[in-house]
């Protein structure tokens, strides 16, 4: 049971679970509303996001509910590497409390875009308590080993205007099954 739902909220009609499901281009709009509702996360441009609704929509995914988008990751294969990218989680205020992130990453990871997939990456600056959370308690859900390491830098990368992101990879079991039985 979600653990913000009491048992008697759980029982009624109106408890509903988002559906995930692939994005696709008339998406775009409302995951770009998502994002900026979702502080701190960084707003791309509106474009950006109907592109990876529709370029990478089998690497990305959204979250439904009764017609509105509650959820969203971005995600890509790297380019000559055997790791998952995860780029952008947002959760509606609405979602939140459900384990809603940890079930898209799942659903990701899943996939058959990411079957050649052994670690899943993602950066997140150290004042992102939120992401540090869902990430640790992932890799702890299906049994991965977490590590960090600044990657962007603050001066370099970013020009002294936003924080250093650390490149996080997560250790992916070696057969899918196993991240199905975690689901």
């Amino acid at each position: 049971m979600p653990k913000d739902m009491t048992r008697s909220e759980t029982d009624t009609p109106r408890a509903r679970v988002p559906r995930l499901r692939k994005p696709d281009a008339t998406d775009g709009a409302a995951i770009w509303a998502l994002v900026r509702a979702c502080k701190p996360l960084d707003e791309n441009s509106i474009y950006a996001n109907l592109i990876q609704a529709d370029h990478f929509r089998d690497t990305c995914v959204v979250a439904d509910l009764d017609g509105a988008i509650v959820g969203w990751i971005s995600g890509h294969m790297i380019p000559g590497q055997d790791a998952f990218f995860v780029w952008q989680v947002a959760v509606s205020p609405v979602a939140r409390g459900l384990g809603l992130g940890k079930t898209m990453l799942l659903e990701l990871v899943n996939r058959d875009a990411a079957a050649g997939a052994a670690t899943l990456k993602t950066t997140i600056t150290r004042d992102n308590d939120a992401s540090w959370a869902l990430f640790r308690s992932f890799a702890r859900l299906i049994g991965g080993d977490l590590s960090d390491a600044p990657h962007f830098d603050r001066e370099a990368h970013f020009d002294g205007a936003h924080a250093t992101e650390h490149m996080v990879t997560i250790t992916l079991p070696s057969q899918q099954a196993t991240l199905r039985r975690a689901a």
